[in-house]
């Protein structure tokens, strides 16, 4: 069966710690394809053989750990460097959906906004390691950081037992409100390439919701 034909479509995934915004994209990737698109699900840092090795780095178990902020800041963008060259802008190229757990987005908000390194610094710096590649559509989901964080201690993590925190879900409570209030700011830029969803509301009506936002901006598309 051929699949079906559309324009490249980027679309990013954002939100804190918790959020779902992983179940979110298995679904959607699944429901996509079972539609004859075709969709390249992928996540950052990742993507790549480079962007999972500093995935590793970036996302350790291990609480000694001290990674610097602009060292962590330049590790991100590096894993995206690369992640676009090796497989975002080839899928795309190819005409594909692409879905991507976290993106630019995620730097300013983190690394610019809550490290303080700077929110339109760190936008330039992302606009220039991207190439100016920007999401069609960008859902993010909300959630406040106490439920969020709450809800992270119950799943399973990559190569660490359940319960335990990785480098950046370690952090105060404080740092995660400020890379709440930093997305809110992104969103206040350019609205219109953003889709809240309540990240607390049960998880069909979030998948519907967000199912509902696709369908039309392929209804554009096609």
């Amino acid at each position: 069966m051929n699949a079906k034909k559309t324009k490249p479509c980027f679309i990013t995934f954002e939100g804190g710690e918790g959020a779902g915004k992983t179940t979110l994209i298995r679904y959607l990737e699944e429901d996509l394809k079972q539609l004859d698109y075709e969709v390249v699900s992928t996540r950052e840092p990742g993507g790549s053989s480079l962007g999972n090795t500093i995935r590793q780095w970036l996302l350790s178990h291990q609480q000694h750990e001290v990674i610097a902020p602009k060292a962590e800041l330049l590790l991100f963008l590096a894993g995206r460097a690369q992640h676009l060259e090796e497989l975002i802008l080839p899928a795309l190229a190819k005409g594909k959906i692409v879905l991507c757990d976290r993106f630019n987005d995620s730097t300013i908000a983190y690394q610019g906004f809550a490290r303080g390194l700077g929110f339109e610094q760190v936008q330039q710096l992302c606009q220039f390691v991207s190439a100016n590649v920007v999401p069609d559509l960008t859902f993010y989901l909300d959630i406040d950081p106490h439920i969020g964080l709450a809800r992270t201690k119950q799943t399973t993590k990559e190569n660490a037992k359940a319960g335990t925190v990785d480098r950046i879900e370690a952090e105060q409570m404080e740092f995660h409100q400020l890379v709440r209030e930093g997305f809110f700011k992104l969103i206040k830029q350019n609205p219109s390439r953003y889709a809240v969803i309540d990240a607390t509301l049960p998880v069909e009506v979030v998948l519907h919701q967000a199912r509902a936002v696709i369908d039309r901006l392929l209804d554009k598309l096609s």
